[in-house]
C-alpha cells in the first residue's frame, strides 16, 4: 500500500492553497467564487472560506478547523468541508489517501457530466496518462450543493472501488464538478489538469478507448490502478 507523504506544516499549507488557488483561477478551472481547496494537517484542516474567490486568497483568512471540523480561526469555512472530511476518512486506508482535496467547476468536466446521463463513470480509458495519473472517475448522481447524501455517496464509492482493487483519486458530482485528491495541493492540481484535459478531448472527438490489453500493459509496466 502506498505510504502518504508527511503532512505539510500549517504555514506551508496556507501558502500552497493560495498559490494553487491563483493557478486554478488563472487557467479558468474555477470562476467567480466557485470551487474550494482543503488540506489535512497533522491536527485539523485548512479550507478556503465560503464564497471566496480562489484567485484572490489571503493565507491568514483561510479557515482552520480541528479534527472534528469545528472552526478555530479564519473566515467562515466552506460548507464543503463535510464532503472533504468524508473523502479524507474514506480514502485513509486505501492506496490513494487524501492529504489535499480540490473541488472545481471545470468547464469540460461539467460538460461531460451534462452529456453523460446516468453513466456510472464519467470517462472511458482514453489516454495512457489518464489511466496512470487519474484512473476511474465515478459519476455521482446529482444532489444539491452541500447535501449530506452526496458526501455519503462519495465515501461509498471510494470504499467500493478500493475493495475492487481500483482505488480512485477523483469523483465527479453530476452537474457540479470534480473532487480530486492527492498528497499535496500541487499533486492534486496536476491530477485535476490531466482529468480536465481528458474531458476536453472527449468533448472534441469522443475517440475509441484503449483496449483491455493496452490497459493491462499500463498496469504491469506502471502500476496503474484502472
Amino acid at each position: 500500500m502506498t505510504t502518504a507523504t508527511p503532512y505539510l506544516s500549517e504555514a506551508e499549507a496556507r501558502a500552497e492553497i493560495c498559490r494553487v488557488g491563483r493557478e486554478l483561477f488563472a487557467r479558468g478551472y474555477v470562476h467567480a467564487t466557485a470551487g474550494n481547496i482543503s488540506v489535512k494537517l497533522a491536527q485539523g484542516f485548512l479550507i478556503t472560506p465560503t464564497d471566496a474567490c480562489l484567485g484572490n486568497l489571503a493565507p491568514e483568512r483561510l479557515a482552520l478547523l480541528d479534527d472534528q471540523g469545528q472552526q478555530l480561526s479564519g473566515d467562515r469555512a466552506s460548507k464543503t468541508i463535510v464532503l472533504h472530511r468524508r473523502i479524507y476518512e474514506a480514502s485513509a486506508a486505501t492506496p490513494t489517501p487524501a492529504r489535499c482535496v480540490i473541488h472545481t467547476h471545470s468547464t469540460h468536466l461539467v460538460a461531460c457530466s451534462l452529456q453523460g446521463g446516468s453513466v456510472d463513470e464519467l470517462l472511458p480509458a482514453l489516454t495512457p496518462y489518464f489511466v496512470m495519473k487519474v484512473g476511474r472517475v465515478p459519476h455521482i448522481p446529482y444532489h444539491r450543493p452541500g447535501a449530506p447524501a452526496a458526501a455519503e455517496a462519495v465515501a461509498q464509492a471510494i470504499a467500493a472501488y478500493a475493495q475492487a482493487g481500483r482505488p480512485i483519486r477523483a469523483i465527479m458530482l453530476a452537474r457540479l464538478g470534480p473532487n480530486v485528491w492527492h498528497d499535496t495541493p500541487a499533486a492534486a492540481m496536476a491530477t485535476l489538469e490531466e482529468l480536465e484535459e481528458t474531458a476536453r478531448l472527449w468533448t472534441l472527438v469522443q475517440p475509441a478507448p484503449l483496449t483491455e490489453p493496452q490497459i493491462d500493459e499500463l498496469r504491469q509496466t506502471f502500476g496503474a490502478h484502472w
